[in-house]
């Protein structure tokens, strides 16, 4: 069944059209990848799907009565709500039906009168009953689940929602979309701000969500881990793709490929039915025959009534990244030892080592707050080592690229920091900035007025044409569309020089890291590979062994052998058996859920919520086959 389905929608911005004869479908329950440049209106769309906006033309339909949840990229205002409420907010009938029931329980407690008591105990009961329908008795169970995977800690739940940073908002409101649970999810970059660990989590949320989800994200391996289908915008257009974005990928080389075999098969019977006309035209006067004329005309009405095959761009315009390394330097070009680091009586790290050599691509990881970027900050002489020793080697010249970049002067124009910077005439500024995508009166942008991804690429233009051997680069891949993440991976892949580098990006990372160093537990622990082997190597924290979890483990629900009929009874039995556990299993989890000594422990509740979803799985299985079983036939 279609979920959303949007068609001939044109969307203008001003006098620039955005959108131009876009359809779209999605189906009920798909997980889906919208994908395309920055600024090719992807926002939009999504925006268009949440009702937010309308198209100046054609519709969007919705299934009747569609529960839409949208994350957007901009803040919205909860005025002094604390991050507690504004979780709830998504889930406003169970907390009124909450405050209902409470408020008639107290209303029996001081009732006499039977009949009183008899209609107030119905009312209660009839809300009691909607109550659990909405899931209302796990509402506190799942805040506590969805907020922990997502980082929040309940010592944040009193906070008022307005103190909190930019990353810290995006994360609530994110929780509060999740908890909100609905039909239609439309997830605008769900990953910034996220790291590695809260990214697998949501990864695990979103594949096993029931609902729709449309997502748009800059990262290839969150897409290749959850999605099943790829949308891709293009001139105001959408092209669909049936897989993952590996597939996508692949799929459209191929697509480019025949089309553009298509189109030159095309313009070559053209050019031969341009010659024939030619021909036909010169025969036509050498004999004045009008017969060849007549010839000649049906051709060229044939070449008009022709659908003309459009030249597929084989590469679009994208920025253009070249490192070169500035000499070779030392061999070894950052040594640390023993070095701790804190701030007041929160340690982030002590005793660690740390060893680059020339000519190493080394990533950094670890959760937000673990110190990686302090880190950093100590290679670069900006931080100071509480104990212990950080050194680089002589000849290493660095270049920084920093998470959050600042100008000096944010009044200039990019044009002014670039030339003045690298100290360059108007005129090569100019040539070098247009490589990086900054063209014509764009390079008189004030720097205070650059996104994200346009701050990146300048700050990446100076480091590209400074001397440096060594480049440090904390979350370089922040703010930036696919494409050029591509480019930023291939030109750093060419750098002959050293780098080092924090990323949540497990693409980028598996595409250059030799080794990395992740901050676990206080410590600096070294992985000889890339993410996927440090994956298979690192092991969780376990959660303290607790007798309360002491059960019998959950079986799978088998089809029994073709004699278990002769030794327990016919398959219907046997299978009768098997939900009768499952469910006393499942009865049996969420009551250890509410009863849990400590509901603040993350860890410990996200086990028995895995638990709990591998039984459902189990119970819906064996009840469908149950079903399937003919009555009182053995197997």
């Amino acid at each position: 069944m279609i979920a959303l389905a949007m068609k001939n929608i044109e969307k203008y911005y001003g006098a620039n059209l955005i959108l131009k004869d876009l359809d779209m479908e999605l189906n009920e329950g798909e997980k889906t990848a919208l994908i395309g440049r920055n600024g090719c209106g992807k926002t939009t769309l999504l925006k268009l799907a949440a009702g937010l906006e309308k198209p100046d033309k054609g519709m969007v339909m919705l299934r009747k009565n569609m529960k839409v949840g949208y994350l957007e990229q901009s803040m919205a205002c909860y005025g002094s709500l604390t991050v507690y409420e504004v979780l709830l907010q998504g889930r406003m009938e169970v907390v009124a039906l909450k405050r209902e029931m409470e408020s008639l329980e107290q209303a029996l407690a001081a009732e006499k009168d039977e009949m009183a008591l008899y209609r107030l105990a119905e009312q209660h009961g009839k809300l009691r009953d909607r109550f659990e329908l909405l899931d209302g008795y796990q509402l506190e169970m799942k805040v506590t689940w969805i907020a922990g995977g997502l980082q929040l800690s309940p010592e944040m739940y009193a906070v008022h929602f307005e103190s909190l940073s930019g990353g810290e908002k995006t994360r609530v409101l994110l929780a509060k979309l999740l908890l909100a649970e609905p039909e239609l999810l439309l997830l605008d970059e769900p990953t910034n701000h996220l790291d590695i660990k809260a990214i697998e989590w949501l990864e695990d949320f979103v594949r096993s969500y029931k609902g729709t989800v449309l997502i748009i994200s800059h990262d290839r391996y969150f897409l290749d881990t959850v999605v099943k289908r790829v949308i891709e915008m293009e001139d105001g257009a959408c092209q669909s793709y049936e897989g993952n974005y590996s597939w996508y990928m692949q799929e459209k080389e191929r697509r480019l490929l025949e089309e553009f075999a298509n189109f030159q098969d095309q313009q070559k019977e053209i050019r031969r039915m341009e010659e024939a006309v030619k021909r036909l035209r010169d025969w036509g006067n050498r004999g004045d025959n009008e017969k060849f004329f007549r010839k000649a005309a049906s051709i060229e009405k044939a070449i008009d009534r022709m659908e003309k095959i459009k030249r597929p761009v084989m590469e679009r315009k994208r920025a253009a990244l070249d490192f070169e390394a500035y000499g070779r330097g030392s061999k070894d070009v950052i040594v640390g030892e023993g070095l701790s680091k804190g701030y007041g009586s929160r340690i982030l790290f002590q005793e660690a080592a740390l060893h680059i050599r020339y000519g190493e691509k080394v990533g950094l990881i670890g959760a937000n707050g673990s110190g990686k970027t302090t880190l950093l900050r100590m290679v670069l002489k900006e931080e100071a080592a509480d104990g212990g020793t950080i050194l680089t080697g002589p000849g290493v010249k660095a270049g920084y690229l920093a998470q959050a970049v600042r100008f000096e002067d944010e009044s200039r124009t990019i044009l002014e920091e670039f030339s003045q910077r690298l100290v360059l005439s108007e005129g090569e500024a100019r040539g070098i900035l247009a490589r990086f995508l900054f063209y014509k009166d764009s390079v008189f942008k004030r720097l205070r007025d650059l996104s994200g991804g346009e701050r990146t690429r300048l700050l990446l233009a100076m480091l590209m044409h400074q001397d440096v051997n060594l480049l440090i680069l904390d979350e370089p891949t922040n703010h930036l569309d696919i494409d050029t993440r591509e480019v930023l991976e291939d030109a750093l892949e060419a750098f002959e020089g050293t780098l080092f580098f924090i990323s949540h990006d497990r693409y980028f990372i598996n595409k250059l890291a030799d080794r990395l160093y992740h901050i676990e537990s206080e410590k600096l622990v070294e992985y000889c590979g890339d993410y996927d082997y440090f994956k298979e190597k690192y092991r969780m924290p376990q959660p303290e062994d607790r007798s309360v979890k002491a059960k019998v483990p959950v079986e799978r629900v088998k089809k029994p052998a073709k004699d278990a009929g002769a030794k327990t009874g016919d398959a219907r039995t046997v299978l009768a058996k098997g939900i009768d556990a499952l469910e006393k299993e499942i009865e049996a989890i969420q009551i250890e859920m509410n009863a849990a000594p400590n509901r603040s422990d993350y860890a410990y509740l996200n086990e028995l919520s895995q638990r709990l979803q591998l039984c459902e799985q189990q119970l819906e299985a064996a009840y469908a086959e149950w079903y399937a079983q003919p009555e009182n036939q053995n197997q």
